[in-house]
């Protein structure tokens, strides 16, 4: 990157002005261009054509739109609607996502589905809507605690690392299952202060082709996956059956990740104690999916990761691997084609 010319950076995300005061506060070589974008036909062609930079959430150019671009920094972690797009012809691109940046909210929600399946929030809410003050209440009710558990953190990426964090208080036996056992530090962008960047808050790590082997002794399951051919389908019938009949499931990787007929039926024959999932297939998820009707399940519409202060933290990534493009560093979170994320 020559050290001369002006760096054209093009969001078409709106950050808060704090943010790009720090963006254009960088060096005056950046000349910075907002504009709110969800197709290339609402950027003018010159914009796009001379943009090095490309900051954006879902926006794909085709890669004769972008004969400039040096970089795209994707707004969110999972970016598998990247694969098959024509910019992987460009092996110059450098492609990064956000992945860190939703660790916060994302951790504290599965902290949330942790506590709120143990002690029987869907019961507890259905038995509300019938106004009954059940006799069996003490036995009905009482909870699986947290405490004390063992908790599977299947993937164990930032978010997972933040869960660790989180449960540190509550002396749990913390295992978790990753595709390079070899690697456990985190080398992806990290929040001061949270998650577990060395890899030491785990009691055990596993391959993750010994995931039903990690399955048999956990109470509680968090499936942090992203979504690649390898992981398509990963969590199925056979793993549903690994499962201890009294532990739970929480999903908010993505929608394939999980076998949805395989957890309606681990459900509905009492297999497993209860879910909350974040994230589906279809989405939105159909009114008439059986899912909705099914025992023991938290549904939420793909929220784990939402945040009023999202936008903030991601501008601060951007900023960190706007510097390490500055320098010629190698930047965070890049995205590996052969991996899928």
């Amino acid at each position: 990157m020559a050290s001369s010319k002006n760096i054209e950076v093009l969001t078409t995300v709106p950050f808060p002005e704090t943010v790009m005061q720090q963006i254009r506060g960088l060096t005056p070589r950046i000349k910075l261009t907002f504009q709110p974008a969800q197709k290339t036909e609402d950027i003018p062609q010159d914009v796009l054509r001379k943009a090095e930079v490309l900051y954006t959430d879902i926006l794909l150019p085709d890669i004769e739109e972008v004969p400039g671009l040096k970089w795209i920094q994707f707004h969110y972690a999972g970016i598998d609607f990247v694969q098959g797009s024509s910019l992987l012809k460009n092996k110059d691109l450098k492609i990064t996502s956000m992945s860190g940046a939703s660790a916060i909210q994302e951790g504290e929600y599965i902290l949330g589905m942790l506590l709120g399946l143990g002690h029987h929030l869907p019961e507890l809410v259905l038995n509300q809507t019938r106004a009954e003050w059940p006799e069996d209440r003490w036995q009905r009710f009482s909870p699986v605690e947290v405490t004390g558990s063992t908790i599977g953190l299947v993937g164990y990426g930032s978010i997972a690392r933040e869960v660790a964090r989180l449960l540190q208080p509550f002396h749990v036996t913390i295992l978790a299952a990753k595709k390079d056992v070899m690697h456990p530090q985190d080398d992806g962008y990290i929040i001061e202060g949270h998650g577990d960047p060395e890899g030491n808050l785990f009691h055990r790590l596993y391959p993750i082709e010994a995931l039903k082997s990690m399955l048999k002794t956990c109470d509680f399951v968090v499936i942090t996956l992203p979504l690649t051919p390898a992981t398509t389908g990963i969590f199925g019938e056979a793993e549903f059956k690994a499962m201890k009949p009294g532990a739970f499931l929480i999903h908010i990787s993505r929608g394939g990740v999980v076998d949805e007929n395989a957890l309606l039926q681990a459900l509905t024959e009492k297999r497993i104690a209860g879910a909350a999932v974040d994230v589906f297939s279809q989405e939105p998820l159909p009114p008439d999916h059986p899912l909705w009707k099914a025992p023991n399940l938290l549904i939420t519409p793909h929220v784990s990761g939402f945040s009023p202060n999202y936008k903030e933290r991601a501008g601060e990534m951007f900023v960190e691997n706007l510097k390490r493009y500055l320098h010629d560093e190698p930047l965070m979170n890049l995205y590996h084609p052969d991996r899928h994320y």
